[in-house]
């Protein structure tokens, strides 16, 4: 078969971003454990004056077409997508000159890829990056890593899903592993009694106290969520602290399914020291929709809904004074013990970072173990 003859070029219009958007059903066609994002929400997120990661990163979307007609299609067909990223927030922190990739979708021949990762390496070389890192649809804040392990099942709520030759693609066009992110699974109706047993001593020994969410006090809530998050992660590796708008932004969108039962503050001696933040896996419902809420798709969202059965633990964290004395493990407790009471049975931890002992051993400890690995890559930028 002839390699294909492309070309890669900035979207223009809303007709070409309306393009890179919906290249992603033709990547997927046919395979049962993508879940079709919501068309209305990814608009949203790449238009540059709605979504507020724009306020302090730079992006440009590419498309691939085809020069002539071929294999996989006529001349001008769209075969592949990619963003190429610049967060500045993320490199003040960090020191760094890292650009970004991500919102990446191929068909699979290698040479696509080939041709957009030099699109996107040549626009951050000419922003002055060093490095591309990715995927990252658009920071560690949002969708990150490529699924390199678990492809028996579908992606849970925010998390990413891709085919398995991208990792022959980017490991071919010299990129190498950065940082795998975990993905623990635990389906077990029963607590180990062990971990109930130590949770109430720990209770009685250091007083910590864990409550949930008051919803008639979101937006002091919110509050509070936003200064533990950027104190207890401001050491991880690929940390970025989110801006009060990117905070602000993400509450407003999550709000709608949030179960006020399944967030957690831990307090001790009455101040705030950690929170843990679930969500109902409501990719169950999407993955009816078909990306769109109408005329039907809001119809079977709420149909599916109500048989949510998983939850996706997608962040606890401990402000660093205070950890080592378990908090994690007493709101996973409550978590867990609390969520099989109101019908989920099933839940994933995830992401955690592989070297994150702290946060791995408590998850072993309630009988979780890996079930996805997710990875993010580097390429060096030659300018």
């Amino acid at each position: 078969m002839p390699l294909p003859s492309v070309q890669v070029t900035p979207v223009q219009g809303a007709r070409e971003l309306d393009e890179f958007i919906k290249f992603a059903w033709r990547v997927y066609r046919g395979d049962r454990n993508w879940v079709p994002p919501l068309i209305s929400d990814l608009r949203k997120m790449l238009d540059r004056s709605k979504h507020p990661f724009h306020q302090h990163g730079e992006v440009e979307y590419f498309l691939a077409r085809l020069r002539e007609d071929g294999p996989l299609g006529r001349a001008g067909a769209v075969v592949g997508r990619i963003a190429a990223i610049v967060n500045h927030l993320h490199n003040e922190v960090h020191e760094e000159k890292t650009g970004f990739f991500g919102f990446y979708e191929v068909l699979p021949d290698p040479m696509i890829s080939a041709a957009l990762f030099e699109a996107a390496s040549a626009w951050l070389a000419e922003k002055g990056m060093d490095r591309m890192r990715g995927p990252a649809s658009f920071s560690t804040n949002e969708e990150c890593g490529l699924l390199v392990d678990g492809f028996d099942s579908p992606p849970m709520v925010m998390m990413t899903y891709n085919p398995r030759y991208y990792i022959e693609h980017l490991e071919s066009h010299g990129f190498t592993k950065a940082m795998d992110l975990l993905a623990y699974y635990l389906d077990d109706r029963v607590p180990p009694d062990r971990v109930l047993k130590l949770a109430e001593r720990l209770t009685k020994r250091t007083k910590i106290a864990i409550r949930f969410l008051e919803k008639k006090n979101f937006g002091r809530e919110v509050e509070l969520v936003r200064d533990l998050y950027n104190r207890a992660w401001q050491k991880n590796w690929g940390f970025v602290p989110m801006t009060d708008a990117e905070i602000d932004h993400m509450a407003a969108s999550l709000k709608p399914v949030l179960d006020p039962r399944l967030i957690l503050f831990a307090e001790l001696d009455g101040k705030p020291i950690g929170f843990a933040l679930a969500l109902p896996d409501v990719n169950q419902a999407l993955a009816k929709a078909n990306g769109r809420l109408f005329p039907f798709g809001l119809l079977r969202i709420l149909i599916e809904s109500r048989r949510i059965h998983r939850v996706r633990v997608l962040t606890l964290g401990i402000v660093e004074e205070h950890r080592g004395l378990g908090a994690d493990l007493l709101m996973y407790a409550m978590l867990y013990s609390d969520g099989v009471r109101r019908g989920y049975h099933a839940g994933e931890f995830s992401w955690i970072l592989e070297d994150n002992e702290l946060m791995r051993r408590p998850l072993e400890a309630l009988g979780a173990t890996v079930y996805k690995t997710y990875r993010v890559y580097d390429r060096s930028i030659v300018r």
